[in-house]
This record gives C-alpha cells, sequence and structure tokens, in this order.
C-alpha cells in the first residue's frame, strides 16, 4: 500500500520534532502512538484510518529506535559517507571460472496415479520425470495452474497469471526435449516469481497500490536466466508492498 511506503518518512518527521508528545513504553521499547502518527502525517498531508495507524506502530516504533541510536554514533565530518556497499569480507576472493556443479543421478523416479501427487515431488525428480519423457512440461504446467487457482482463494499468492506465456513455453520445451535439446535440470519446469521482476509483457506491481497498473517492458536478468534454462513461468506472486513486510494492495 502506498501509505505503508511512507513509514521512512513518518520516522524522519517524528525525531524531527514530535519528541513532546506523549509516548506509550511497551517492555523497555518506545511505542509510537496514534497522536504522533496524525501529527505527523498532517506534516506531510497524509490521513490514517485507526486500523492502519494501529498496523504501522510497530515498524514506526522500530526504525524510530534505530534513527534514535544512529543519532547516539559520534563520527567526525571527515568520516565520509557509505556510498558503496560490498558484502564481501575483507581478503575473500570469489570463485571463477566454468561451474563444477555436478548433479546426482535419481533413480526410479515414477509417474503417480494422481498427477497431483507431482506438485510434492523434487524439481531434481520432476526434471528426470521430463528429461526421460515420462511426463510432458505441458500437462506439469497445466498441473500447476489448476492447483494455483484452485487455492489462491485461500492464499491469496498470485498478482498476475502468465498462462499464456507458460503453454507457450511448455510447448517449445517439449518439442527440445524430444528432439534430444536438453538444456538442463529446470528445462520444462514450472516457477512462480515474486512481481518485484520485470516480464515483458504482463504488470510488474512491486506489490504497491501506486504501481497496481504498471508495465515495464522487458525481462528482468533473472527472469532471461530462467527462460535460457528451459524454466516455465506461471505467475507473478505476492509480495509485501515494495518488497517490504507482508501487506500488500491485496
Amino acid at each position: 500500500m502506498i501509505k505503508r511506503s511512507f513509514t521512512v518518512i513518518l520516522v524522519l518527521v517524528l525525531g524531527a520534532g514530535l519528541n513532546g508528545l506523549p509516548a506509550q513504553n511497551k517492555g523497555d521499547s518506545l511505542m509510537v502512538n496514534d497522536a504522533q502518527i496524525q501529527a505527523a502525517a498532517e506534516i506531510i498531508g497524509l490521513s490514517f484510518t485507526e486500523s492502519e495507524r494501529d498496523s504501522m506502530k510497530e515498524n514506526l516504533s522500530e526504525n524510530y529506535e534505530a534513527y534514535q541510536a544512529l543519532r547516539m554514533l559520534s563520527l567526525s565530518n571527515e568520516i565520509p559517507p557509505a556510498l558503496i556497499f560490498n558484502p564481501i569480507p575483507p581478503g575473500m576472493e570469489l570463485p571463477s571460472g566454468p561451474s563444477n556443479v555436478r548433479w546426482s543421478d535419481v533413480d526410479n523416479v515414477a509417474v503417480p496415479e494422481n498427477i497431483e501427487d507431482l506438485a510434492f515431488y523434487t524439481v531434481r525428480e520432476l526434471g528426470i520425470l521430463l528429461k526421460t519423457r515420462k511426463i510432458t512440461s505441458v500437462e506439469l504446467t497445466q498441473m500447476y495452474l489448476d492447483r494455483m487457482k484452485k487455492y489462491d482463494a485461500q492464499l491469496h499468492c498470485v498478482i498476475t497469471y502468465t498462462e499464456a506465456l507458460a503453454m507457450e513455453q511448455a510447448k517449445r520445451a517439449d518439442a527440445e526435449i524430444a528432439a534430444g535439446h536438453y538444456r538442463g535440470p529446470l528445462h520444462g519446469i514450472p516457477y512462480g516469481i515474486k512481481d518485484l521482476f520485470a516480464v515483458k509483457g504482463y504488470k510488474t506491481t512491486w506489490g504497491a497500490e501506486p504501481y497496481k497498473e504498471r508495465t515495464i517492458d522487458y525481462n528482468a536478468t533473472v527472469v532471461k536466466k530462467l527462460e535460457d534454462a528451459g524454466a516455465v513461468l506461471i505467475a507473478k506472486l505476492t509480495l509485501g508492498a515494495l518488497a517490504w513486510g507482508d501487506v500488500w494492495y491485496g
């Protein structure tokens, strides 16, 4: 939701001049209260319902405490800001060159009587069934689409189905495997991707109200790599607004 995306702004406003308002204490932690949220919201031109204020209190309080902790640090002006984030520990060198991953063999993978039982097979087991043509990618893809449509009313896990693309990719995978062109263990495997990643021809919403109808006219790198591996995209899946938390516009 758009209002959740203003949490940091609210925290900055709270920290800037609203400390005089009474706060609620929860254990040893400061809990931001309704009066503070309303005052900060008025400054930046927003309004929140009682339930919205209640849902944001915990995140606001955690962020507020984090900013307070930062203010306790004493840094001299000669220390430059951290403009580059490098997660690699000092002295560590990442491996380079071709991958030496070796996939173990899986023996005696049988097709179940009920095709839905395949939903509980590992990706490796499904890959063996596809490679040996005991099942087709079209069959597997249709099964997963049917299950998602059946259970999404309860789980609310799908933002957009990519059914047309999925069936096209599944048919191509079956034709390539039948012709002896096997791309690897993801060839023909259906998957869903978080709606943080762009897929050409489909909406990319980031789970946030302002982007609900937005499309990005290219494929994200990870989508390209999965397509190159022969994987089959069946849906774009839910995420917290702007990949933050567990609340989205749906």
